[in-house]
Parts: C-alpha cells; sequence; structure tokens
C-alpha cells in the first residue's frame, strides 16, 4: 500500500451494534413491513472524517464496537468470528480502512467494503460459511448501504463515485484536500470509464485551465493557466525526461491529477503552470478481472484488460497486469494509429508494515504524423477538416517507451514511515513526414493555394534515471499537529536527437494544392528514402543531458482542527547541457562547452482556515525553477534557467455531506526566460529567450457525488495569459510583442459532465446516462497574435446498462463525442515542427463508440 493509499477518507454510517447477521435481518425486516427505509440502528448517522483513536489492547469484539462508534463506519460481522480474539489496540490517527486493518491485525480476520460507509468482518482465509449456535450463514447475502456517504477507493475495482477526498501531489502525504491550501483537481477512474477516454488528453478536458498542446497530432503536451507543460510526472516521479512527444494510455491509470501553479518544492523540475501527474493501477489483494471491446468510428478497435489479486494464500505477494491493443483508421486522410501498452506489476509485503511494489509499463505506436492545415488569413483555411497533407505512401512513424519502476514503504509505527521510488525510463522516436517547406516560413502562397513540401525525419533515444527518498511523521506539540515531509530526490536523463532531409529548402516536385491536394498524392517511396540520407545543415546531431538533485522539507501545521498552516522548502542543483556536432561523437565532444550549472531555492507557505468542516478559505505562495535546457542560442551557450511565482486565494466547499468538493481560486503567475525560436537564424534548433509572461484568472472546479443517483466533474477557468517583457530584436529593432496573448490559450473556457444513474452508482444492474460539453473561446495562434482559431462548444453524451449474470458483471455502453457534429480546432503546433500558420489541429468530427465489459 503506497503512502497516497494510507486512508483518510471521510466515512459516515450507522452503527450495527449486535455485530451478528440477526440484527441486519431482523432490522431489515421490521422496517420494509413499515414500508421505510432498512435501518440497522436506532441512532443517526454520523459524519466522520480522519479520527485520533486511543483504543486500548483487550478484547476484539469491543475494540471494534468503540471504533465504530468514533468513526461511524457500519461493521457487519458474525460475533462468533471475534469470541475469544484479542487486538493489541489502536493509538493514532487513521481513516477507517487503516483503522481496522490495525485492529485486526493478527487476529485472522480482514475488512472488506460492503457498501457506502459500511464493512464486513470476515476471515482472510475465506471460509464458505460460518458457524452460529449451529446454523450456517452466509455473510455475502447480507447488504448494508449508508447513503450519507461516497468516496472514491482505489482499491475497490467496482467503485464508480465521482468523489475524492485527496491526492498525493499536493503534499506528498495523505492530507485531505480540504486541509490543503493548493488548488489541486482529481479526474477518477470512474470518469474515465463512463466517457471512454483513451488518452490523458481528454481525461484532462475535465479540469479548469489544461488545454492540449500537440505537435504532429500526437500529444506534445498541454497548456496549465497559459503555460505550456511538456512534461508529466507518474506515482510521484518525471516520466518524460527528454519532454519530447510521447503517449499515456489510460488503461493503466487510476487518477489523473493536476496541481495548479508551481510545484517545485516537492516535484523539482516543473512549469509554473502546474504539474500534471498519473497514478497507475496497484496490485489488489482480492481477485478480479475485467475484459472489454470497444468498437467504433473510422473502422476503431480496442481491447482492454485487467487482472489481479493475491498469488499466494497469505497474499503476501500480489499481482496485476493490465493493458490495451488499439487500432483505428482517423478522420484526417491517411491518418492511422496502431498501438499496444502492457502494464505487469507485483506487490509483496513481507511484514505488516513494509511493502514492495515492481512495475514494468511498456507502450509501441505506430501512426501517422500529421501537422494539421494552414491559416489563410486570420483563421484556419477553409478547407474540409479531413483533408491532409502527407501522403499514402509515407511512412508510418513511431513511439515507443519502457517504464520500469519501483516503491518501497516502511512504516516504523502508527506515525513514521520511510518511503523510497526508482523510475527508469527509455523512450524512442522515430518519424518521417512531408513538411511544410520552409517550416518557419512562408510555404504557402495563400493566392494560388500551393503548398511547398519536402522530406524530413526526425529520431530521439533517450534513458532516464530518477529517485527520491521520503521521510514522513506526524507528532504534537502542545496544541499544534504536525505533518512533516523531508525528502531528496535525484534525476538524471541522456537524450539522442537527430534531424535529416529537408526543413527550410522546397522540392518544387512536391508541392501541393491545399483546394485540391489529389493529383500530388502517390511520392515514390524512392523519394522517402533518399531524403533520409541527406541533411540540410551541419549541426543535425544533439546530445542532450540533464541532472538534478534536491532536498526538500514541508510541515503541515494543524490548530484546533480549524487552521492548517502549511510551509516549506526546497534547494536544487541543476546540471544541464547541450551539444551539437555532425556526428554523436562530435556532438559528445561538444557538450562539456556547454554544460551549465544553476542552484536556487524554491519555497511555498500557504494557510487555510476552516470554520466549518464544509468550507475553507487559503492562500499560497510558491515560486518555481526549470532548467531552459530545451534550446541553445545562436552562440551554442544555454540559457539562464526559467523562474517562476504565484499568489493564489480561494475557497474549497465539501458539499452534500461532504460527498462534492468545489475550489474557488484566483491565481497571479509570472514566467521569466522563456525560450522561443530565433528567427534571425537558418537553424531551427536556435533559441532566444523572450523575457517575462504573465498569467492571472479565476478558475472553478467542481467533482463529486451530488446524490447516490447524480454525479457531476465540471470546471470553468478565465484566463488572462500575455507576454509583458519581450527582449527579442530583428534586424536591431525590438519586435514589441508586450501585450499580446499568449498561444492557445482562450479567455473562457468550461466542462461540464453530469452522470445520472438510475438505480444508484454502486447499484450493480441499471441504466446509467450522461452529458456534457467542452467550451472554448477564441485563441490566438502565435504570439504575434496573428491568427485566432474560432471558439467553440462540443457536446458529448453516452448510455450504459449494467446488469448480473450469476457472480459476472456486464456492462453495455455507448458513447457519442462532438454529438452535435461542431467543426473545432483544437490547438497550433508550438513552433516545434512547423510555424504556427502551418500547423492547425482540428478536432474530430462527430464520432461513435460502443462497448461491451465483462468483470467478474
Amino acid at each position: 500500500m503506497t503512502q497516497k493509499q494510507s486512508d483518510k477518507r471521510s466515512e459516515q454510517g450507522r452503527l450495527n451494534r449486535c455485530g451478528g447477521p440477526f440484527a441486519a435481518i431482523l432490522s431489515t425486516a421490521v422496517a420494509c413491513f413499515q414500508g421505510g427505509t432498512p435501518s440497522l440502528a436506532a441512532e443517526p448517522p454520523v459524519t466522520g472524517t480522519r479520527q485520533t483513536y486511543a483504543i486500548a489492547p483487550g478484547p476484539l469484539a469491543s475494540a471494534l464496537n468503540r471504533f465504530a462508534e468514533a468513526s461511524g463506519v457500519q461493521l457487519v460481522y458474525d460475533s462468533a468470528l471475534t469470541r475469544g480474539l484479542k487486538t493489541q489496540g489502536l493509538s493514532g490517527t487513521y481513516g477507517p480502512r487503516e483503522g481496522l486493518r490495525k485492529l485486526l491485525d493478527g487476529s485472522g480476520l480482514s475488512a472488506r467494503p460492503s457498501g457506502q460507509g459500511s464493512y464486513t468482518i470476515e476471515k482472510t482465509a475465506r471460509d464458505d460459511s460460518s458457524a452460529l449456535g449451529g446454523e450456517m450463514l452466509a455473510l455475502d447475502k447480507v447488504t448494508v448501504v449508508d447513503n450519507a456517504e461516497a468516496d472514491y477507493d482505489p482499491t475497490d475495482p467496482y467503485d464508480k463515485t465521482y468523489t475524492v477526498s485527496d491526492t498525493f501531489p499536493a503534499t506528498k502525504t495523505d492530507t485531505p484536500i480540504m486541509e490543503t491550501p493548493v488548488s489541486i483537481q482529481v479526474v477518477p477512474r470512474a470518469v474515465m470509464e463512463d466517457q471512454k477516454t483513451t488518452r490523458i488528453t481528454d481525461a484532462l478536458e475535465n479540469v479548469s485551465g489544461v488545454r492540449p498542446q500537440s505537435s504532429l497530432g500526437a500529444t506534445g503536451g498541454f497548456i496549465v493557466r497559459g503555460f505550456r507543460n511538456p512534461l508529466i510526472y507518474r506515482n510521484g516521479l518525471m516520466s518524460i525526461p527528454s519532454g519530447f512527444r510521447s503517449e499515456f494510455d489510460t488503461a493503466n491509470l487510476q487518477s489523473v491529477d493536476v496541481l495548479k501553479g508551481p510545484a517545485s518544492v516537492l516535484f523539482g523540475r516543473t512549469e509554473p503552470g502546474g504539474l500534471i501527474h498519473i497514478t497507475t493501477k496497484r496490485a489488489l489483494d482480492i481477485p478480479y478481472y475485467s475484459l472489454e471491446q470497444r468498437f467504433g468510428s473510422y473502422d476503431f478497435y480496442r481491447t482492454e484488460w485487467d487482472a489481479t489479486g493475491p498469488i499466494t494464500d497469505d497474499k503476501t505477494l500480489l499481482y496485476r497486469f493490465a493493458g490495451s491493443y488499439q487500432n483505428n483508421e482517423s478522420f484526417r486522410d491517411f491518418g492511422s494509429n496502431d498501438r499496444i501498452m502492457v502494464y505487469p506489476s507485483i506487490t509483496w509485503r513481507p511484514t505488516e508494515s513494509t511493502d514492495f511494489t515492481l512495475n514494468i509499463e511498456g507502450l509501441d505506436q505506430d501512426y501517422q504524423g500529421d501537422y494539421g492545415v494552414p491559416v489563410i488569413g486570420k483563421r484556419p483555411a477553409d478547407i474540409p477538416i479531413r483533408r491532409a497533407f502527407g501522403d499514402p505512401n509515407d511512412p508510418l512513424d513511431n513511439i515507443s517507451r519502457v517504464l520500469l519502476g519501483t516503491e518501497i514503504n516502511h512504516r516504523f509505527n502508527e506515525n513514521w514511515a520511510i518511503h523510497n521510488r526508482f523510475l527508469a525510463n527509455f523512450g524512442h522516436g522515430d518519424e518521417t513526414f512531408l513538411n511544410p517547406t520552409p517550416a518557419f516560413g512562408n510555404a504557402l502562397n495563400p493566392a494560388t493555394g500551393i503548398l511547398q513540401r519536402n522530406v524530413f525525419f526526425q529520431r530521439y533515444d533517450s534513458e532516464g534515471y530518477t529517485t527520491n527518498l521520503d521521510l514522513t511523521g506526524k507528532f504534537r506539540i502542545g496544541p499544534t499537529q504536525h505533518e512533516v515531509l523531508v525528502g531528496y530526490d535525484y534525476f538524471r536523463s541522456f537524450t539522442q536527437y537527430r534531424t535529416q532531409g529537408f526543413y527550410n529548402t522546397p522540392n518544387p516536385a512536391l508541392a501541393i494544392n491545399i483546394f485540391d491536394p489529389s493529383p500530388s498524392y502517390g511520392i515514390d517511396k524512392a523519394v522517402f528514402d533518399s531524403a533520409v540520407l541527406e541533411t540540410e545543415f551541419a549541426n543535425n546531431r544533439s546530445v542532450i543531458k540533464d541532472e538534478w538533485h534536491g532536498v526538500y522539507f514541508q510541515d503541515h501545521i494543524t490548530l484546533w482542527d480549524k487552521l492548517h498552516i502549511m510551509g516549506g522548502g526546497r534547494y536544487d542543483w541543476i546540471e544541464t547541457g547541450r551539444g551539437r556536432g555532425s556526428s554523436f561523437s562530435a556532438a559528445d565532444k561538444n557538450l562539456p562547452d556547454t554544460i551549465r550549472k544553476d542552484d536556487g531555492f524554491s519555497p511555498r507557505v500557504g494557510i487555510l482556515y476552516q470554520p466549518w468542516q464544509w468550507l475553507g478559505v487559503y492562500g499560497n505562495w510558491t515560486t518555481s525553477l526549470g532548467a531552459n535546457n530545451a534550446g541553445i542560442s545562436a552562440t551554442g551557450k544555454p540559457f539562464d534557467p526559467q523562474t517562476g511565482e504565484q499568489f493564489e486565494a480561494g475557497i474549497k466547499t465539501a458539499l452534500f455531506d461532504e460527498r462534492l468538493i468545489a475550489t474557488l481560486a484566483y491565481y497571479h503567475i509570472t514566467k521569466d526566460n522563456l525560450l522561443t525560436p530565433d528567427l534571425t537564424t537558418a537553424d531551427p534548433d536556435d533559441r532566444v529567450a523572450i523575457g517575462r509572461q504573465r498569467s492571472q484568472g479565476i478558475e472553478l472546479d467542481v467533482t463529486g457525488q451530488i446524490t447516490d443517483h447524480a454525479s457531476v466533474i465540471a470546471s470553468y477557468a478565465f484566463t488572462d495569459a500575455r507576454i509583458t517583457k519581450d527582449n527579442r530584436t530583428l534586424n536591431g529593432v525590438v519586435r514589441g510583442y508586450e501585450g499580446n496573448r499568449l498561444t492557445n490559450v482562450p479567455e473562457h473556457a468550461a466542462s461540464l459532465w453530469i452522470k445520472y444513474d438510475v438505480n444508484g452508482y454502486e447499484a450493480p444492474e441499471g441504466w446509467s446516462f450522461g452529458v456534457g460539453g467542452v467550451l472554448a473561446g477564441q485563441r490566438e495562434g502565435d504570439v504575434e497574435n496573428s491568427l485566432q482559431l474560432p471558439g467553440y462548444v462540443r457536446m458529448d453524451a453516452f448510455a450504459a446498462y449494467r446488469l448480473k449474470v450469476g457472480p459476472t458483471r456486464v456492462t453495455t455502453q455507448f458513447n457519442i463525442r462532438n454529438l452535435l457534429d461542431k467543426r473545432y480546432y483544437e490547438s497550433t503546433d508550438p513552433d516545434i515542427n512547423v510555424s504556427p500558420r502551418l500547423g492547425v489541429y482540428p478536432g474530430a468530427p462527430l464520432t461513435a463508440v460502443g462497448s461491451v465489459r465483462v468483470e467478474f
């Protein structure tokens, strides 16, 4: 069990004080006879959160009663199971699941979630029945549901709630969201399953202030609070060391989290807009198997699988194997995708206090690079969005990645623990495509529609290693409760990057008319083969080095259970460089001359006041530090590191019995030393720092359960992101971009997704319906603000039916994306492969997906 999974979720319920099944059956029968709702106790529900317990060692039955009274959870068990058993007691602050695990330690019993706010106590080595007074009773027939509580449980594969009360990236500890003075949003697994998302790009549409930033039609990064972010963190560690394009399939993901604002204090190299973090599935100690088949528009076929459970009878060795295979065409001409992802994981628990997890993730994707449509005037060209300007003979492109991760957790006692994580990343990219040429110039004649092209090839191979060591602890000094974190992390990566072909010199024989492209299709394969053997400039090979290590600390102080003060800081040592040459050996030789060493301190302070349990008012100040290793100047020298600073204030609420969490935030962020292509040189890798950018705005995020039937995830963002200082010059003249809006950032954006479960979200059978939409206002396509992408509203919907066939659950579902078949454009290329005027990526038209899922 990871630190993130340390249970701290709110629990509410009624207590079955008798502890036996007879009371449950009798009270249910009486309630049904009277026409009322079944109740297992006379007392009203008790609203609970993480509790501090002081239960002395002694009889287990008495301890369970005391635990239930304090926590408000409902316990269902056969009293014969606890007869004669003792417990070592419970001392400290726990959530219900962790507290029960501690109480039952050594008893041969375990607690199994059996409904909202209820747990069934049963033998760890499970019997088919238990004896009570000579009568055999099947506990599995007892169903207890408390409608006052709903909270996301990552250890329950059947959990369909949208409510999430805690998240790892905010503090790296088990502090609840409502007590954390930062803005953080979580997209749980249930949302991804309802929306049938296959990439994190689609999942992040549910979070305010986050926009996709595609490159070559694939995931190249995201924009968070106005700033581009190519980095993705996975289980606490950086997962894309080079920042190059990559994909993340959702089949093995448990959640996607976005920590808003600078997160350098805990994670080191991050962008000031925010941190995107994915949490993968963990091995469970209960058997679970799932197989799903999807099929849809554009010859879309996708198979997902998930299997987990114990390997040994004592459940000290667990496994999980998840993955997916997807094959589809595209609404774009010549577009296709063939992707497989496999994810085996194993967890070993040698003792109650120690666990070790090993996971491997392999992804291989063949696809067709696509730079979108060009711009005429100030808008995307008025041509069919299916029309692409590649070629049917263009070789397929490839992205592949292998991740090897480990995690060790050891708990010294109830309050202190140590955590170590390690991740090795091996990435590869190989792409050949017809490039608009010159890629950063006037490749298109808007009057004639003639687009000049040539063949271009790029390849990268990267390896990265990152690890950390965290010590977490809880203690009390006088009236103050402290939750502390002290840690160290280290990151090192090397990337080889090679380009071939032509990006600046057009081949007249490859020119194409964007209004009538058919006559230009069918380029001889030999043209591609010969082009990738030639190069247009001398320094076409690069070696990129990136090395970071830092120490950090954090203290979360609570006074009177209402005032939460968080303070911390981090000191980084950075070494970056990029050597270039006509060969990799020459680039290696030139690397030492480009090495730049930096260091810096990144603080974070925040305060949150809860006048009531359901309301919190907070504010924070934090900074960020990021190396500019992605580019070098025309003189071959690296740049000063990027720095960011944020001020934020907001309100958090937990409504409907703490099942719906909402965050309203105002922020102001500045970022210095941002890099952009140097248009004064012929080398596309040359960069220049434009000075300072500023982003400020208001964000609202709402996630959770309104009732047992209605679930919602929604967002709104007002973002004012601009260039406030520009140092670039061309021919001795200042470019004067001050005041221009940042690219691909809408001033107004929103999303809404509402689901209605006819029989309740926990019901194993019944209909579910959902409808939602994504809104984005007009966006600037480049820093010159010379082109605009029109605003749009996209509607989505789904319907599903769940039924049980014996012990098996079967779910059939039908999703429609872009229900109204609206034309819209997602983004421009971020000056990586082509000028923004030559690369605008359209969104998909109406797309339908059907699925059948079997779980047992």
